[in-house]
């Protein structure tokens, strides 16, 4: 009995394409990304503070078409407006004031959380209930909801995390820590007697306290 056999042609082959298949798709993802020029510089930054948007190109280099997206974006500026620069959707309503609607000038107001469609600039004229989309989309970087730091880009509410990344679910605990376990701090229970005084009268209403109690600093 022979010990091995000679392989035919059609095995050969069989084999042959199999490797040829393999070989793709191992270098499947390299051949998509090979597609693409290299990612452009960021831009600038939508926003001086409180949180903006920044967005990078590359381009496609096929004569057909690539699979993926031709822009990214991340978050920038994350530090804290000062006081006097209010509202950012309050400033793009505002920017509207000297425009005339229907033949009459208003004063804008923002309409904000709204929750069919955060990211449109929505606005309320002044001392009426007259409400109007004023833009289609509101400016990079501004946030979809008053209490979260989601934020509209392109149009669209993205969410972001307290660690300031684009699509992140990384959330505060009790202590305010962004993602932290809640060992930082402590919550005392116990009751208030506060005394409001109106002229020479006095009223004393219990109510029930809670404290967070942070240890001292070492």
């Amino acid at each position: 009995m022979e010990c091995c056999r000679r392989a035919t042609p059609g095995t050969l082959l069989l084999f042959l394409a199999f490797l040829l298949l393999s070989s793709r798709t191992a270098r499947s993802e390299e051949d998509r990304d090979g597609l693409w020029d290299a990612w452009g510089p960021w831009s600038e930054c939508s926003r001086t503070c409180g949180g903006g948007a920044s967005y990078s190109l590359r381009r496609c280099l096929s004569s057909k078409s690539c699979e993926g997206r031709n822009i990214r974006y991340r978050t920038c500026s994350n530090v804290d407006c000062p006081p006097e620069a209010g509202d950012f959707r309050a400033q793009q309503c505002s920017a509207h004031n000297d425009v005339k609607h229907h033949g009459q000038f208003y004063e804008w107001l923002p309409v904000s959380n709204d929750p069919d469609n955060p990211c449109s600039l929505k606005c309320q004229a002044k001392g009426t209930a007259l409400v109007v989309e004023l833009a289609p989309k509101v400016l990079d970087g501004t946030r979809c909801y008053t209490e979260s730091l989601d934020m509209c880009i392109s149009g669209l509410c993205q969410i972001v995390g307290c660690d300031h990344q684009l699509g992140s679910t990384v959330k505060e605990d009790n202590c305010g820590v962004c993602n932290g376990d809640g060992s930082t701090c402590r919550l005392v229970r116990g009751q208030y007697k506060s005394q409001l005084s109106a002229t020479k009268c006095k009223t004393h209403r219990d109510g029930p306290l809670d404290l967070l109690i942070y240890p001292p600093l070492a």
